[in-house]
This record gives C-alpha cells, sequence and structure tokens, in this order.
C-alpha cells in the first residue's frame, strides 16, 4: 500500500521556524517530483514549492520565496520542507504530493496530475 505520510507540523511563533517531512512507504519517491502544497481555513489549496525526481528543478510560490526551502533524500525516501521566518499567514494544513511521468514542475501551482497525497500535517503560527 502507497503512503506518504507528513510530519514535523506543530505551533510556532512568529519568526520561528519547522521543518516538514514526507515519509514515502510502497513508493520509491525517486521517480516521482515532490510537491507541497498548504490549506489555510477557508481558503483554497495553494502550491508551495515543487522539487523534480532529479532535484535539478526546485520551484516556490512567491509567498514563501526565500523562506521555505525543499529538498530530498532519495536514501531515505523522504522529502523535507524547511520553514523559516514564519508569519501568521503560513498557519495551515501541509500536504505533500507525487508526481510521476518525469513531471519537473514548470505550473505547480496550478498542476492537478498528483498521483498520490499525505493526509497533512498542521501548522499553526502564532503568538
Amino acid at each position: 500500500q502507497v503512503q506518504l505520510v507528513e510530519s514535523g507540523g506543530g505551533s510556532v511563533q512568529p519568526g520561528g521556524s519547522l521543518r516538514l517531512s514526507c515519509a514515502a512507504s510502497g513508493l520509491t519517491l525517486d521517480y516521482y517530483a515532490i510537491v507541497w502544497f498548504r490549506q489555510a481555513p477557508g481558503k483554497e489549496r495553494e502550491g508551495v514549492s515543487c522539487i523534480s525526481s532529479s532535484a535539478h528543478s526546485i520551484a516556490y510560490s512567491d509567498s514563501v520565496k526565500g523562506r521555505f526551502t525543499i529538498s530530498r533524500d532519495k536514501a531515505k525516501n523522504t522529502a523535507f520542507l524547511q520553514m523559516n521566518s514564519l508569519t501568521p499567514e503560513d498557519t495551515a494544513v501541509y500536504y505533500c504530493a507525487a508526481a510521476g511521468g518525469g513531471y519537473y514542475c514548470p505550473d505547480f501551482e496550478s498542476y492537478h496530475g498528483m498521483d498520490y497525497w499525505g493526509k497533512g500535517t498542521l501548522v499553526t503560527v502564532s503568538s
């Protein structure tokens, strides 16, 4: 059974940092691009960042560029999202998704071709 499991969410004060993980089982992430999405209460889901299977292509939304860093560790079959300088506007449930077929993140914010999804981890930024 294929599973993507996010972890690392929690509560943090503004200006703080969190590192989210997306661990895969039943699936070799080597062949998939990983996209992080988030959905805040009452808002539509938003693409945050994408990393291609080779890690040669990386993209960020304007709202997180310069603050978030996406990465992947093939040996651990896991992807990560390092989030720094967090603000209350970053409060959301964060999801990771895997996209196969050689996807390389050109339009990740509007791409609908994800093959697998995790169930999400909640990030709350509040003083």
